[in-house]
């Protein structure tokens, strides 16, 4: 969940659940899931907001959270939360992988529009390419994955070897290649569709590109953990997470990728 979300969805918190003193440590994704794990022993976080339903896997298996079911459960489909009855995850968006390209900087340089991910391979683009790390961005993990479900393991690691030829910069963060192309530092960032989209509506001179092959996409989600198992401040705040309130607010930042079926 971006900064900018954050700050929306806390006043909204704040107004409903006035009785909750809410502790909050936003990190990106990779850093999240390192710090839990590190904590495992003498946890200190009680609730999960927002993280990537692939972390949410790994948290599971290590031990890490208490199954539950929060209130209105039944609106969310089986296949955007934990298959497990009470599920140990539930989710409440999506994301998907995308371009943000400079148009500007595309014009100075002579860069065509990139259209596929095969076009950024292409040696025009050398040096232009920003994208996140993977190892501690889930944008980045999200994007590797893509490639790699998509092309086969061999296929897809050579694909990546060439397109490590023409990147300038990885990145700690899933929103900064974007940032930096809409900013002119870079001419594309390899980003998601949210941060893309709002910088274009901010003013500046990006285009979002959804590539040719197919963008991958990600679930955030919500969990109790283990150490939020008898606070029913946690439970409050995680019925609050899938409310028709939260449900609007999200949509608000995610409501501009339609998914047909």
């Amino acid at each position: 969940i971006e900064n900018e979300q954050i700050t929306d969805y806390m006043k909204a918190i704040q107004k409903s659940l006035p009785n909750l003193d809410i502790k909050m440590l936003r990190l990106s994704t990779g850093d999240i899931s390192a710090r839990l794990m590190a904590e495992k022993d003498n946890m200190q976080a009680e609730v999960i907001w927002g993280v990537a339903a692939t972390n949410m896997l790994v948290f599971k298996q290590a031990g890490l959270l208490e199954p539950y079911a929060p209130r209105g459960l039944a609106r969310v489909e089986p296949l955007f939360r934990d298959k497990a009855d009470p599920p140990a995850w539930v989710g409440i968006d999506i994301y998907m992988s995308a371009f943000c390209v400079n148009t500007e900087v595309a014009r100075k340089h002579n860069l065509p529009r990139p259209e596929s991910w095969a076009d950024l391979t292409k040696p025009v683009y050398s040096g232009h390419v920003v994208m996140p790390n993977p190892n501690s961005s889930g944008t980045g993990y999200l994007s590797v994955v893509s490639i790699l479900q998509r092309m086969g393991e061999a296929r897809g690691w050579e694909y990546l070897d060439a397109l490590h030829r023409n990147i300038a910069e990885y990145t700690k963060s899933g929103s900064k290649p974007c940032k930096d192309a809409a900013s002119g530092e870079r001419g594309v960032g390899v980003s998601f569709e949210y941060v893309a989209l709002k910088m274009k509506k901010d003013g500046a001179p990006v285009t979002m590109v959804l590539p040719r092959e197919g963008s991958g996409y990600e679930i955030e989600a919500n969990a109790l953990t283990r150490k939020g198992k008898n606070n029913p401040a946690a439970r409050q705040f995680l019925d609050w997470a899938i409310s028709d309130e939260a449900m609007g607010l999200y949509a608000k930042y995610f409501g501009a990728v339609a998914v047909p079926g």
